[in-house]
């Protein structure tokens, strides 16, 4: 019964707090990906990539860049996935209407990848307020292939790698801030014969250089 009583006083805490404290949605001023460089250091991204329509309205994503960086000297490549949402309020229906980021660990099974080994780890992502923090660690295996996946969230100025985080952090800031927006930001490099460290110091040496532009893109 104490149970039952706690899990109601929760859910009413939850709605009184989302629809009645700062329900007018900001929308912070920002630049669009499109205007994001195709060269960034040594990296250099020869043509964007685009989903196709359906892709777009099932991820419910307002903005996004996809882009395989090449870097000249070692011939590595890095593709990346930034999905910006200028808003994660759940609308009825789902489907089109679904304004959420979808967890690329929930994603990637659906599109043939297992995932062989996840972790966390620490890293510096300058331009936050709060730049160490856990990212996503991920290597995922179809057939033969292997590659290796960080991501994090990057929302209003935090950088988030839990799933139940990110809920608890947009259901605060949309209470006291208005602000549900964020983004998703995925980096995939294929493991090849140099093995997971070269791969590794691809995906950290392409961080480094892309994440101090991202708050221009990705407000804090």
């Amino acid at each position: 019964m104490t149970k039952l009583a706690a899990g109601l006083a929760f859910l009413g805490l939850n709605f009184y707090t989302y629809y009645y404290l700062a329900t007018a949605e900001v929308r912070p001023d920002r630049l669009s990906l499109e205007h994001f460089p195709l060269q960034v250091g040594e990296w250099v991204c020869p043509e964007r990539e685009w989903m196709a329509p359906e892709t777009e309205r099932a991820l419910g994503v307002t903005d996004y860049l996809i882009c395989a960086f090449q870097r000249s000297n070692d011939h590595q490549v890095v593709s990346i996935y930034l999905g910006y949402h200028a808003s994660q309020v759940r609308r009825e229906g789902g489907g089109s209407n679904e304004t959420m980021i979808h967890p690329p660990a929930h994603c990637l099974p659906g599109s043939g990848w297992d995932i062989i080994a996840s972790r966390r780890i620490a890293l510096d992502i300058p331009g936050v307020p709060v730049p160490r923090a856990e990212v996503n660690r991920l290597v995922i295996a179809k057939g033969d292939a292997r590659q290796l996946v960080y991501y994090w969230y990057q929302e209003r100025g935090r950088v988030i790698a839990a799933d139940w985080r990110k809920i608890v952090d947009l259901f605060w800031d949309r209470a006291t801030r208005g602000r549900t927006d964020g983004a998703l930001v995925r980096l995939t490099t294929p493991i090849g014969r140099s093995g997971e460290a070269a791969a590794e110091r691809a995906i950290l040496a392409l961080v480094s250089d892309i994440a101090p532009t991202l708050p221009r893109y990705v407000p804090n």
